[in-house]
């Protein structure tokens, strides 16, 4: 176990140079970007690639994190934890650097990384712990989506309403939803240690901080659209008598 265990944090090293490697090259490429600008395609590329690893583990390789919750870690699933642990060492550095996140986030932050830390060292739920990821890491393209275009100027668009409402699709029903499911089985899973079981709890209830947030969010933003689109309507109906009164 503690040769798998030092395997596995040299892959996280290497993980950790690799992600800081890619952001090295962005600020050195394109340094009129900004910082924030060039982590964000880092957390983006991150995003993308380790839903569509952790996809591969859970729903592929197996085994079944609903019913083997608890059961030891293959070598896949090693080699996921370690890319996704190598990247939240970086961007938890990059934000206490930058000082852009707030105290929910940073705790996000240390949660995974400890979650991560502790499957790798004890060699077991590494099953579960990839399709949290997967459930986490899922809607994080949507999001950093959301802020390029505020950046760029598009978001106020259908664009940026669709990526919205997908966003808010998405965390509800898989992070939210099937993750309520994923939290029930790993408290009654008789393979899963009871620190394991307290770091389900934190991170579930953590999801539902996000939520909350998001709810709110999503409460403001459609009355914003359903008084624009009174007030355009009614711009509409009035411009439409002035043109029949000029008619009359």
């Amino acid at each position: 176990m503690m040769a798998g265990a030092g395997a596995a944090m040299l892959e996280v090293l290497c993980s950790l140079a690799g992600w800081s490697g890619l952001y090295a090259l962005l600020c050195r490429n394109s340094p009129q970007r900004g910082t924030e600008w060039n982590c964000r395609l880092v957390t983006l590329t991150h995003g993308v690639a380790i839903v569509m690893l952790t996809a591969y583990v859970v729903f592929v390789d197996g085994p079944w994190p609903l019913t083997h919750a608890g059961s030891e870690n293959t070598a896949l699933q090693t080699s996921a934890l370690c890319v996704c642990l190598g990247y939240f060492l970086f961007d938890m550095a990059w934000c206490v650097r930058f000082g852009s996140e707030g105290g929910v986030m940073l705790g996000h932050h240390a949660a995974s990384i400890v979650g991560i830390l502790l499957a790798l060292l004890t060699g077991v739920s590494a099953c579960e712990t990839c399709a949290v990821i997967f459930g986490s890491e899922l809607t994080n393209p949507l999001l950093q989506a959301r802020w390029f275009l505020r950046r760029l100027g598009r978001y106020d668009s259908l664009l940026g309403d669709a990526v919205d409402l997908l966003f808010i699709f998405l965390f509800a029903t898989v992070r939210v939803g099937v993750g309520a499911a994923m939290f029930y089985c790993e408290l009654t899973s008789p393979r899963t240690t009871v620190v394991m079981k307290l770091g389900g709890v934190v991170m579930y209830g953590l999801a539902w901080v996000f939520m909350v947030d998001i709810a709110r969010f999503g409460y403001k933003k459609t009355r914003m659209r359903y008084k624009q689109w009174r007030e355009k309507r009614k711009d509409s109906e009035v411009d439409r008598c002035h043109s029949d009164n000029k008619n009359k």
